[in-house]
Formats: C-alpha cells, sequence, structure tokens
C-alpha cells in the first residue's frame, strides 16, 4: 500500500509519498502560514493531502502526521506544541472528519527518530534516541524498529528537562530547560542575554570556527550544556546511538568538543553510545510521518 504522510512545522508544512517499498515518488513543500490560525492550518493540511492522494490518482494508502506537540492520551487534544494555535485543539478529530479516514498524529521527533532508525544512522541498532535540535528541542525513542510514546505521549521529551532550576524560563513554564541551552533559538536567546547584540546560530557558528573570542567563549558553555545534557539522557536510556537533527546538527564541532564533554559527564568508565549527524536529513520527518500512518 502507498503511504502519505505530512510534516507539519511552525514555518513550514511538507508531505510525501512513499511506494510499497518506500521509494519517494513525490514531494511538496508548503508555508504553513500558522498567523492565520487553527482552521487555517487544517485547510492547509487537507489540500496538500488531497494533491499527494491526486498524485496516486486516489489509490489506497496510509496516512500519518508528524508535528510538534502530542495528543494528549486523557483528552484527545494536542499539547506542548511550539505552534500554539494548535494546543489545546481536536486536530486529529476534526482532521478525520475532513478527510473522511483515520489518520495517525505522532511526536515529530518521534517521526524523525523512526526514520533514522530504519533507514538512516541507526539502522540496525536497537536502541535509538532521535535529537531534533532546531529553532526548540525535541527528541524521541526507537526501540526495535517501534516508536516508543509513553502513557503520556511525552517520552523522550529530552528538551524539557531542567539542567538548571535558576536558568531562564522557558515557553513550557519551567526553568532552565534543555531547550534554552542547546536548541537554536535558546543559544541565540542567551548570546543576545549575555552580548546584548542579536546573532543568528549560523553567525555564532562561523565567528567560533574564526576564533572569536566571545564566540568562543559563549561555545564552550554550549558545549558543556550539551554534554551535561546529554550525559543525563545516556544514564537513563543507555541507548546505542543517539542522532542529531535539526540546524544546530550542522555544527561539526558538536560531534568533537560536544562528544568530549559527554564522555566527561557521564556516568560510565568510558562513552559506548555513539553521538552522530543524521544520515536521511531534512527528510527524515516527514518520511517518519509516512511511516507512522494508518
Amino acid at each position: 500500500m502507498f503511504r502519505i504522510g505530512i510534516d507539519l512545522g511552525g514555518t513550514k508544512t511538507e508531505g510525501v509519498v512513499l511506494d510499497e517499498s518506500g521509494r519517494e515518488l513525490f514531494r511538496k513543500r508548503a508555508a504553513t502560514q500558522q498567523e492565520n490560525g487553527y482552521l487555517h492550518i487544517l485547510n492547509r493540511i487537507k489540500a496538500l493531502h488531497d494533491e499527494l492522494a491526486a498524485h496516486i490518482h486516489g489509490k489506497a494508502h496510509t496516512f500519518g502526521i508528524g508535528t510538534p506537540g502530542a495528543i494528549s492520551p486523557r483528552t484527545g487534544l494536542l499539547k506542548n506544541s511550539n505552534t500554539v494555535c494548535l494546543n489545546g485543539r481536536p486536530l486529529k478529530t476534526d482532521l478525520e472528519r475532513m478527510l473522511g479516514r483515520k489518520i495517525e498524529i505522532q511526536n515529530d521527533a518521534n517521526c524523525f527518530a523512526l526514520a533514522e532508525a530504519l533507514y538512516g544512522a541507526g539502522k540496525g541498532k536497537q536502541l535509538v534516541f532521535g535529537v531534533i535540535l532546531g529553532t526548540g528541542c525535541g527528541g524521541g525513542i526507537v526501540y526495535k524498529g517501534e516508536v516508543v510514546a509513553g502513557p503520556q505521549a511525552i517520552a523522550g521529551e529530552w528538551g524539557h528537562m531542567s539542567i538548571n532550576p535558576n536558568g531562564p524560563v522557558c515557553h513550557c513554564g519551567q526553568r532552565g530547560c534543555v531547550e534554552t541551552y542547546v536548541s537554536g533559538g535558546g543559544l541565540e536567546a542567551r548570546y543576545a542575554e549575555r552580548y546584548r547584540g542579536k546573532k543568528s546560530f549560523t553567525e555564532i557558528a562561523k565567528d567560533y570556527y574564526c576564533r572569536e573570542p566571545k564566540a568562543v567563549e559563549f561555545m564552550k558553555a554550549f558545549f558543556r550544556n550539551f554534554g551535561r545534557a546529554t550525559a543525563n539522557l545516556i544514564a537513563v536510556l543507555d541507548p546505542d546511538i543517539v542522532i542529531l537533527g535539526g540546524g544546530v546538527s550542522k555544527f561539526d564541532a558538536l560531534y568533537t568538543e560536544g562528544t568530549a564533554e559527554v564522555a566527561q559527564c557521564v556516568f560510565s568508565d568510558c562513552l559506548e553510545t555513539s553521538i552522530v549527524k543524521h544520515q536521511i536529513g531534512d527528510s527524515a520527518g516527514v518520511i517518519g510521518a509516512a511511516l507512522i500512518g494508518i
């Protein structure tokens, strides 16, 4: 059976069609336009689904959606999304009614982790932890080829473990979350606080490689925070591999200086868990969404 997946992001929404063997047949990307509200996003998803389905002439297919946040098992409403207009809304129920079919919705980091576990850097590994280091910070767990979501649908939400109870306030309402220190958005905010000037993460990374003193000092703190947070994760899960995705994952020093900090902090005599860059790339989320479809 064909598979259709949609990766619903705060800025962009991407869809893909896979054939029975998992080969990509068609892909489409469009702006999410979250500023236009909940109903607009629903209509955008339906229009994209219909376009993808038309590409396979309406043949039978599964359908899955990956999105920041998760469907609450208690209420059936979306929670914890940084596309805030979706929170507290019956996203799954409304889309099923609009489309006239059952769908599956999973956290976007779970989708990323599943795609990398089955087809990417985690292929052949038993316990895979996938991390998205983008505007925010998400995580997903895959064990023996299956997503582990947990009874509250929050398994793998590494970005919202606090590593400093006196740290900056996170959008979740807690202080000092991992997300506030190692995501692209968090790093940019911490840099602006510390040096009273705005820079993108790309600019900060470029300054680091040019050995600009402020950037070097700042990124050393980033490596320490990444090391501490990742060592905490490894102490709980002891995964075979940690796979990094998102914009921050393109920062090559993360796999040398960052990994060295993990080794310093890990509760073991040596670091056996591999910490690697994604293989599938930006496509992992949408492919994972197609894989979780029903």
